[in-house]
């Protein structure tokens, strides 16, 4: 066989995934691959180079972000930029910081790259290119991965590698794939007459091309309205019809809903100035061009029914059998605007990247923890990983998997590496001022509402805990195998919800009422606020699948809700500190309160049990400051000398005598080791 037709076989191989084992010298090989440069991908490389690992990242252009490149298509982006929030904590700061992706570097802060509340687009591709080269990420450019396949291997991490192969058949090898391309490719619905329809990729931006027109925009989300505000000003009316209703942002509280900032077509539709919503099938309709250019819509129906070649004469429109049909005005043009969808065309069959059901088919199926259902090692990033809260949480956006693909890295450290997911231990009486910091503080758990939440694992007898951030509650029954930590003792779960039914398209979240007050009526909470979730004993698998509806959790042992507050700050000391720290103390049965030294040392008499903090202090080696209430307790327990004071003074006037009784106090401050006998046998009653 020559070597030519063996190039000519290879090449077909690629295309048909029957790629044979390709010889060790073709290969590049690294540990961990990320296809795509884009945020999510970026934020990968960070955090692999941090710990040192060896990666590459692959992007088909030649700079990073090539979607920001080009979309939004009117350079708005809708990703909120607050620069002043009135606190100095920079965790804090991150919660209404929606653009800037997680770094040691205070200079990639995305303020200091616009001034703009909502920023152009342009600016995040500025910023992009500096996340990368500031940070001397691996990127290699001008890249495109077209096929990616498996090669069995038992030696290899997952049982296999993934075989990546670029526009000019380099061929790369990796034990671990990060899949961070988001989801570009265009929806398309394809009816009779669908060849008249532009796509939001290509139509015009400049309103002068719109002037005078009638136009009939497909689709209803944010690049459907943002096309209508675009040339709102210049039509002769802008009619949009999709098959489902329209989701308002602060009605759904999913940042991915129609926001405020591309709105204004319901007003002129509401207000009555000619601009419509319609709903319906877009499957059913149908488009037909007259004479004059003008394209007419009717029904699949009657096109499927009638002979198209004899002319627009000869098909029914639906205004010819109900004359008040409501798109019966011809329109000059139809734009469709039906977002985007995940790329599977360049994955072999072999690691059966399979799309999702309903709703999600546009986005790869993904298990909890980010790892393809199908194909160990593969994970999703980004955008194409919002599966898993899909209209719900804010994962499909820069704000919300910065800390998923954190959470993604933690999980690779500790399987590849063995290195445990990051925690802390505290004494037990930390544990209310550790919670309150982080709800009060953290970012992760503030935009990943419901997915992300802190797990709290208790010591034996709870007399410590150690804190573990941002954990993906999908996968909590895993948690000791994924994170390397135990749970033997039971755990408090620390997550962030909206009000159970507070949220969707037709509610009336501006209800009179609608906020709680009362710390007795957290539960009852509507905006987003904690909820502390206590277990026994680690949830199991079994337990994870049967949870209620809605519940991103199973039942606890006992739940407490922080009640809501109007500038989410919960540190008010009635509303929000003291039922949280008496939550906490029914589930450990104990006082989590802290102390002075002289009630520790009362305690110890009137209890058979000290509180957490006392027996601390105790153990510590603290000692006892003297004061004279304690000098007199310490006399009648027989630890000091009774001395009269008349021994000391005579018949010394009263000033002076009290002069002697503090200096008495000063050279018997009471050691911790005369009480030692007392804590043992408190311990053991």
């Amino acid at each position: 066989m020559t070597a030519l037709v063996r190039g000519v076989l290879l090449g077909l191989a690629l295309y048909t995934g029957s790629l044979p084992v390709l010889s060790c010298a073709a290969l590049v090989y690294h540990d961990y691959c990320i296809i795509g440069a884009g945020p999510s991908g970026l934020q990968a490389a960070y955090f692999l180079q941090r710990a040192s690992r060896d990666y590459l990242v692959f992007e088909r252009s030649h700079a990073p972000g090539s979607f920001f490149a080009l979309y939004p298509r009117h350079r708005k982006l809708i990703s909120i930029n607050k620069r002043y929030t009135g606190k100095s904590n920079s965790e804090f700061n991150l919660r209404h910081d929606w653009n800037s992706l997680l770094s040691h570097d205070r200079r990639l802060l995305f303020q200091h790259y616009s001034r703009d509340f909502y920023p152009n687009a342009d600016e995040m591709v500025r910023y992009l290119e500096d996340f990368a080269s500031l940070l001397k990420l691996l990127v290699q450019y001008n890249t495109a991965i077209i096929h990616v396949t498996l090669e069995r291997d038992e030696q290899a991490w997952n049982g296999h590698y993934f075989i990546l192969t670029d526009q000019d058949r380099q061929n790369y090898k990796c034990s671990c794939l990060l899949v961070a391309t988001g989801t570009w490719v265009p929806n398309v619905v394809n009816f009779p007459g669908s060849e008249y329809v532009e796509g939001y990729e290509t139509v015009s931006t400049n309103p002068e091309d719109f002037t005078g027109q009638t136009v009939l925009i497909l689709g209803r989300g944010n690049s459907a309205f943002e096309t209508a505000e675009n040339i709102l000003g210049v039509t002769n009316f802008i009619h949009m019809v999709s098959r489902s209703r329209v989701r308002l942002s602060w009605a759904t509280h999913y940042v991915g809903d129609l926001r405020a900032i591309n709105n204004g077509l319901l007003d002129t539709y509401q207000l009555k100035s000619l601009d419509g919503l319609l709903e319906g099938d877009l499957e059913d309709l149908a488009i037909v061009k007259d004479k004059k250019g003008k394209l007419h819509i009717t029904l699949r129906f009657y096109v499927e029914n009638s002979n198209i070649s004899a002319g627009i004469d000869s098909i029914t429109l639906p205004q010819d059998e109900l004359d008040n049909f409501a798109p019966r005005a011809p329109y000059d043009r139809v734009i469709r605007c039906l977002g985007w969808k995940f790329d599977f065309s360049i994955y072999n069959r072999s690691l059966k990247m399979m799309p999702g059901k309903g709703d999600k088919k546009k986005y790869p199926q993904i298990k909890p923890n980010y790892e393809s259902t199908s194909t160990q090692g593969l994970f999703v990033l980004g955008t194409a990983s919002h599966s898993i809260d899909f209209r719900k949480s804010a994962g499909g956006f820069i704000h919300g998997f910065r800390y998923t693909t954190r959470a993604v890295h933690r999980l690779l450290e500790k399987r590849h590496h063995g290195v445990p997911w990051p925690s802390a231990v505290y004494p037990v009486t930390q544990l209310t001022n550790s919670i309150i910091k982080r709800v009060n503080e953290a970012s992760g758990l503030y935009q990943m509402f419901s997915v992300l939440a802190d797990i709290i694992l208790l010591r034996e007898n709870a007399t410590a805990f150690e804190y573990l951030e941002e954990y993906p509650v999908g996968i909590l029954a895993e948690l000791e195998m994924q994170t390397g930590r135990k749970a033997p003792s039971g755990l408090f779960v620390v997550i962030m919800e909206y009000g159970k039914n507070f949220s969707g398209a037709d509610k009336d979240v501006f209800y009179y009422n609608r906020a709680v007050g009362e710390a007795q009526h957290a539960w009852q909470s509507n905006f987003l606020h904690p909820v502390i979730y206590f277990y026994k004993h680690l949830p199991t698998e079994h337990e994870m699948k049967l949870r209620p509806p809605d519940w991103p959790l199973p039942r606890p042992d006992a739940i407490h809700h922080i009640v809501e507050d109007f500038l989410t700050d919960w540190t008010a000391p009635n509303a929000h500190i003291l039922p949280l720290r008496r939550f906490l103390e029914n589930c450990l049965s104990t006082d989590l309160r802290n102390f002075f030294a002289e009630s520790c040392f009362l305690f110890a008499f009137t209890r058979q049990k000290l509180p957490p903090f006392c027996r601390q202090g105790y153990m510590r080696m603290q000692g006892l400051e003297g004061s004279e209430g304690l000098w007199r307790h310490a006399v009648e327990a027989g630890l000091l000398q009774d001395y009269s004071i008349t021994d000391f003074m005579g018949d010394r006037p009263p000033d002076s005598r009290k002069g002697s009784q503090d200096q008495l106090l000063r050279d018997h401050v009471i050691s911790v080791h005369p009480l030692q006998h007392l804590v043992n046998a408190k311990d053991e009653l």
